[in-house]
């Protein structure tokens, strides 16, 4: 049974004053001893979308042994334009891939100088075109924002503006599964045949609840797939696990005592 491996790491926030540097060294050692198919970077790279800090993004990201990348900004890059220092140290604000069966369609959901999240219906008839260039058994939609709210992050604000329309478009697609971050909680939905996964911070103590620093790692087969949460320097755990032909899945039922009960 071949396994095509991912590491998703979201919200470094390189030079914010909740970042440790230390959490994301250790990360990135774990990341490359791990030697993943595919590192994802689903945004929020830095603080304020200063040149310095995506300067300091980049060579922590230099570091990373896997050739294949994809990188996203998210609300924190694109504050202070920070967005053409993206394009100019990252490039494209969106990426794709496609092998081994797994197709990967990754987005900027950021507006500039805002906190929440649009995809925009002008890209909803690309997004469909993408996923259906490849065949593929596990199709997974990236973007920095969550289409679904997150127990535990107290007053809903920044959901994706157009986060219904965003999902029937995912779901005409037949994605699988969507990777995001934005507000450091760890969890996972199931809405009809699409698992919805939200990232931790990977490298900041701005941290809610119990919850700990974190990243994803994403073990994915024609019979299973499965998504683990690493904690820097610690085991790791599953947060999620499906069979991409039935949709039969387990999810972690302990996710949401870490926000909501002392």
């Amino acid at each position: 049974m071949s396994t095509f491996t991912i590491a998703q790491i979201s919200d470094l926030h390189c030079g914010s004053p909740h970042f440790v540097p230390t959490l994301l060294d250790r990360a990135l050692v774990e990341i490359n001893d791990l030697a993943p198919d595919l590192v994802i970077v689903s945004g929020d790279l830095t603080g304020d979308g200063l040149r310095e800090e995506y300067e300091l993004a980049r060579r922590y990201l230099d570091r990373v042994e896997c050739e294949r990348m994809l990188v996203i900004p998210g609300n924190h890059d694109s504050r202070n334009v920070g967005y053409v220092h993206f394009e100019e140290l990252f490039g494209e604000r969106r990426s794709e891939l496609h092998s081994s069966g797994v197709s990967v369609v990754a987005v900027d959901s950021t507006e500039p100088d805002l906190d929440h999240g649009v995809i925009g219906r002008g890209r909803y008839g690309w997004i469909a075109e993408r996923f259906g260039a490849s065949q593929a058994y596990l199709r997974i939609f990236v973007l920095h924002h969550h289409l679904l709210p997150v127990p535990g992050t107290g007053r809903e604000r920044n959901v994706v503006h157009d986060a219904g329309d965003t999902l029937e478009c995912l779901q005409r697609a037949d994605v699988h599964l969507v990777l995001s971050g934005h507000k450091h909680v760890p969890y996972a939905w199931r809405l009809e045949n699409l698992f919805v996964v939200n990232a931790g911070t990977v490298s900041t103590t701005r941290l809610r609840g119990k919850t700990k620093p974190c990243y994803n790692v994403i073990e994915a087969s024609r019979e299973r797939v499965t998504v683990f949460r690493k904690f820097p320097s610690h085991d790791r755990e599953p947060l999620l696990s499906f069979d991409p032909r039935t949709f039969e899945f387990e999810k972690d039922p302990w996710l949401l005592g870490e926000t909501t009960h002392g």
